[in-house]
């Protein structure tokens, strides 16, 4: 039994051995490998900061008709440039024509009636007062001269400015109610881009003029080039969006290409300077599900994964917003190699070394 217990301890001692020289040759092959680490580099900088936007025309308008009636004439074509004052469509004027003629018919009678009565009243036949009546009666028959002729010519449709027609869903001969969508105008001579700004990036452009965001903007368009002109942010809305926390801007554009056109999207380029920035390589990172993290070193040379959030970036670079502090020390590289809690042997570089070495320089 002695001898049983004796064996027993002995292969428990043995065991620990084992397991103690499997820890230290554990721990020694973690250190094996030695990484390279360094903190963040914090200094003022600019950042371009991209934001959707919406273009649309200088001017964009419905034309509509403004009486009902067949559309007799269509004179442009859809895409066609028209001008100022241009005619565009004419409805069936026929039925304005007649009540025109009927007006200057009445106008006509009522005039020989006023001359009638003057001379009546002059010979005091008649009293002033049937003078004043024939007065008051020509006026009214004036006014429906004037009527008549105002519905004739709302029966031709003309362009309130100059632009490019947009489609026309109605053909030759169809039958046109008061106020039914004939096509659109619009006025790509100029551009307005605009785009949704948080509250706090608001403020930091209204309060502090000398760092606040260029008011001269680039913009990005659907295929990922750049639009030849550089525009200018002149409006800013008056209210926030309760649902978004966000104030629209409005960029003006010249276009006089006429690339652009209403309703495209884009992307605007807007210089943010920011004073403190803290910058670290984004080689740094890694990613999971839309987060990024790297790994911070702790007090005994343990990498520890911990999550930022960005609010901008360079090539090669971002800005970091939170979860990092301007001492932290983080692997640079070997990421992918490491896991949590692994105990490290590094190497700490100079964050501007570091960055002199990427392809951009925050400058």
């Amino acid at each position: 039994m002695t001898m049983n217990k004796n064996i027993f301890i002995s292969a428990m001692i043995i065991t620990f051995s084992l397991l103690s020289c499997s820890k230290k040759e554990a721990e020694n092959k973690e250190l094996e490998s030695e990484f390279t680490a360094t903190t963040a580099l914090v200094k003022d900088t600019v950042f371009t900061k991209e934001y959707v936007s919406q273009i649309r025309s200088l001017k964009n308008i419905e034309i509509r008709a403004q009486e009902k009636g067949y559309l007799e004439k269509v004179y442009v074509d859809e895409g066609q440039y028209v001008h100022a004052g241009q005619p565009l469509f004419k409805t069936m004027a026929s039925l304005h024509q007649v009540d025109l003629l009927k007006a200057q018919a009445e106008a006509k009678a009522a005039e020989i009636e006023l001359g009638n009565a003057k001379l009546l009243a002059d010979k005091n036949v008649v009293s002033k007062k049937e003078q004043e009546l024939a007065k008051a009666r020509l006026d009214q028959a004036n006014a429906e001269v004037a009527l008549a002729k105002l519905h004739l010519s709302f029966t031709v449709i003309r362009a309130p400015f100059s632009g490019t027609i947009d489609r026309i869903p109605k053909k030759l001969g169809s039958l046109i109610d008061e106020g039914e969508l004939l096509t659109s105008l619009s006025d790509n001579s100029q551009i307005y881009a605009y785009f949704n700004v948080s509250e706090p990036e608001y403020l930091q452009y209204q309060q502090n003029v000398k760092d606040r965001a260029d008011s001269h903007v680039n913009l990005k368009l659907a295929n990922d080039e750049m639009f030849q002109y550089t525009g200018n942010v002149e409006v800013i809305e008056s209210e926030f969006d309760p649902e978004t926390g966000n104030i629209s801007f409005r960029a003006k554009f010249p276009n006089s290409e006429k690339l652009l056109k209403n309703g495209q999207t884009g992307k605007i380029l807007m210089n943010v300077p920011v004073k403190n920035a803290m910058i670290i390589p984004q080689k740094a990172t890694y990613e999971i599900q839309d987060k990024k993290y790297v790994f911070v070193l702790d007090k005994n040379n343990k990498a520890v994964s911990r999550e930022i959030t960005t609010s901008g970036e360079f090539p090669d670079l971002y800005v970091v917003k939170s979860g990092l502090t301007a001492q932290d020390k983080f692997l640079l590289e070997g990421v992918q190699n490491v896991k949590e809690g692994q105990k490290v042997s590094y190497k700490l570089q100079n964050p501007k070394t570091v960055i002199s070495k990427l392809r951009l320089k925050a400058e």
